[in-house]
């Protein structure tokens, strides 16, 4: 079977004066068949290239669902009266919500089967579940595309009616007032951006709801949400690097609203109550790596705050949580994370300790105010996530809930993790990578491994525990993460350096990570891979212009790749509230910086590696014509005869196929891939 040759239609595409041809603009065109026969010819091509590999992706597919208990359920946790569980039956795919009153041993009480809603859907994902403060009514939202487009419903758990009430058209969360009659929640303008927060009263049309906030500036989405203390309401506007938060008592839906803070260019904060004072972190008067102040409720400007904790040059305050006798810090020093428990009573503080040389640890779900129990979550390369509780006065910890690995076959102690530096060719840092590895595992220029990037919007990608990567570390794979620039692994710096006209460092980043690697003798270029999504995704066809001889293979997942034509596009989601990520291209320092890394405009007539595609023809984040152009034009150009293989599941979106299990069948596909370029599809 030959592979697909996608039709070429000459547009050129002009700004600034600079003219780029894209032969391949056409495939946006979304209802198009030709875009949909073009598809089915890649995911055809796809299937038969890896035919040789069917029972293999089964065997993996099996292998990872029996590591899952089927019948699992979550940690139950105490609210407002009742305890609240999300389990899973064995042989379905989705979750069931359901509480019981007061303790453990009453009657279950089944709040949602999502099965039930999820039966003929071919995707289907519930955005939230929200009780209302009496109990008595409940709030679902559901998405049926992938486009993390949500319709919200009402549940009357007192006779288990549904409501006719139905709002469309949602980011999926809604906000009860103290009323119980009253919701608030955001809307999707047709970029798919939050923009709007209404008000609904039960029992009427949603045509009937009121206009709270209506966001102007494009480059600003809305949240609404409720405080800790469930005494305040939210509406919070942000950019990427500007916040405005306004609020009214949860008691009075009509009350004027009233902001902490107006926004200005550069300051970020976030809210949380506590008695007569809103406690705020933020990055006021310079805290690169974000303070904590307070300031009374009824005196909530700036020039009120009062800091509570200073900023730290060495470390980044990434969030905290408020009780009545203490206040927790969710902390990070040299990449670490680090949770340091403030006793107000003793004016004392500690940090809870954590073994392991890479790993996550962050605070978890605490709803009380009056305790001394703290829930964290803790998990390593290693150890499966566990949730805790600290006694904070006692300073003890047991442990609550510890993924459990089924098998059999999974033990800790045959696993090794490290962390190491590599140098990076700007001399101004080294570059964190997490190691994890069987103990069996060589390090040899023989030995695959696969290292695994983002490096975007400051999101780090930290150390922690995969069912999934079990199947390739058992069959010989060290995996590895790069910590590059562009996320916040080594703090706000970090990110700054990794982002608009520094963009080019996340890509140097990764690729001297790879190098060290090969130079460490961890491996060789015949046996390193590479894979990420979305930005991750933007970052292996980054690299692979670059040093696409570094690599035999990459796997890039719902690849935003073809930046300066999406970065143009302000119809496109996301477009707009993301030039102070990637800068505006309307400007000519910015066209041209992006224009000179944009994947898409740099494939050249020269030997790439082997490469697997992946995306969503639903995807609201990165449009499937994304990958589709880059495919068609990787396969004109490229020179070699190494894979490209390209697959679009054609019922979801950006974050891949709805259901507990279905997802995995992508990760087996992924592995297939891996283990085909090693020739170790039989396993061994």
């Amino acid at each position: 079977m030959n592979a697909p040759k996608a039709k070429k239609i000459r547009s050129i595409l002009e700004f600034h004066g600079d003219k780029r041809v894209d032969d391949y603009f056409w495939m946006k065109e979304r209802e198009n068949p030709e875009v949909t026969s073009y598809l089915e010819e890649e995911n055809a091509y796809c299937d038969f290239v890896m035919k040789d590999t069917l029972d293999f992706q089964q065997e993996l597919f099996d292998e990872m669902k029996a590591r899952y208990k089927e019948d699992d359920e979550s940690l139950p946790y105490f609210f407002n009266k009742y305890w609240y569980i999300v389990r899973f039956e064995i042989g379905k795919e989705y979750p069931i919500f359901s509480r019981k009153f007061q303790t453990l041993e009453n009657v279950e009480e089944i709040l949602l089967d999502v099965n039930v809603l999820a039966e003929n859907q071919k995707f289907f994902e519930v955005g939230s579940v929200a009780v209302s403060p009496n109990n008595k009514m409940m709030s679902f939202s559901s998405d049926t595309m992938g486009r993390r487009i949500y319709k919200i419903n009402f549940k009357n758990l007192e006779t288990g009616e549904i409501l006719q009430d139905q709002i469309p058209n949602t980011t999926g969360k809604a906000v009860w007032a103290n009323d119980n009659e009253h919701v608030f929640y955001t809307r999707k303008d047709d970029s798919l951006r939050a923009y709007q927060v209404f008000l609904h009263q039960l029992g009427t049309d949603s045509s009937q709801d009121v206009l709270i906030f209506h966001e102007k500036d494009e480059t600003f989405d809305v949240n609404v949400f409720k405080t800790k203390s469930l005494e305040y309401i939210f509406i919070a506007s942000s950019s990427t690097i500007s916040d405005e938060h306004r609020f009214i008592p949860a008691d009075n839906v009509l009350a004027e609203w009233k902001i902490i803070q107006p926004r200005i260019d550069d300051l970020e904060y976030a809210v949380e109550h506590y008695k007569d004072e809103f406690y705020i972190i933020t990055n006021a008067d310079e805290a690169t790596n974000f303070k904590i102040v307070k300031t009374k409720v009824a005196t909530p400007e700036m020039a009120n705050w009062v800091e509570v904790i200073p900023h730290r040059q060495e470390t980044l305050l990434e969030g905290f949580e408020i009780f009545n006798n203490y206040l927790v810090l969710e902390e990070r020093t040299e990449g670490l994370l680090y949770i340091m428990v403030i006793d107000h009573q003793s004016n004392t503080s500690h940090y809870l300790e954590f073994l392991d040389p890479t790993y996550t640890a962050y605070i978890g779900l605490n709803l009380e105010f009056n305790t001394e129990k703290l829930r964290f979550g803790y998990t390593s390369l290693t150890k499966p996530n566990s949730t805790l509780e600290y006694d904070m006065k006692e300073k003890t910890t047991k442990v609550l809930k510890e993924h459990e690995v089924l098998g059999g076959k999974f033990f800790a102690e045959n696993y090794i993790s490290e962390r190491i530096w590599a140098p990076s060719r700007d001399g101004k840092n080294s570059i964190p990578i997490s190691l994890v590895y069987h103990k069996d595992t060589p390090k040899s220029p023989e030995t695959p491994l696969l290292i695994y990037g983002y490096g975007s919007y400051g999101h780090t990608v930290d150390a922690s525990f995969s069912n999934v990567r079990l199947s390739i570390l058992d069959r010989g794979f060290v995996y590895a993460i790069a910590h590059i620039r562009g996320g916040e692994y080594l703090g706000r710096e970090w990110y700054e350096d990794g982002k608009m006209l520094q963009k080019k460092n996340t890509f140097y980043d990764f690729i001297d990570a790879g190098k060290h690697l090969v130079s460490e003798s961890y491996t060789s270029e015949k046996h390193l891979y590479a894979m990420g999504g979305s930005a991750g995704g933007l970052l292996m066809g980054a690299v692979i212009n670059m040093e696409p001889e570094l690599f035999n293979g990459i796997v890039a997942q719902v690849p935003f790749v073809d930046v300066v034509t999406t970065m143009l596009d302000e119809t496109i989601p996301l477009t707009m509230g993301e030039f102070d990520e990637w800068g505006n291209p309307k400007n000519k320092k910015f066209y041209d910086y992006m224009k000179s890394y944009s994947p898409y405009d740099n494939v050249e007539a020269k030997k790439y590696p082997n490469i697997l595609i992946t995306t969503g023809l639903h995807d609201s984040q990165v449009q499937y014509w994304e990958p589709a152009k880059w495919t068609a034009k990787l396969r004109e150009l490229k020179t070699d005869n190494n894979l490209l293989l390209f697959k679009t599941d054609m019922t979801s979106g950006h974050g891949g196929a709805s259901g507990r299990f279905e997802s995995l069948k992508e990760d087996s596909l992924e592995y297939a891939f891996l283990m085909k370029l090693e020739n170790k599809i039989d396993g061994k």
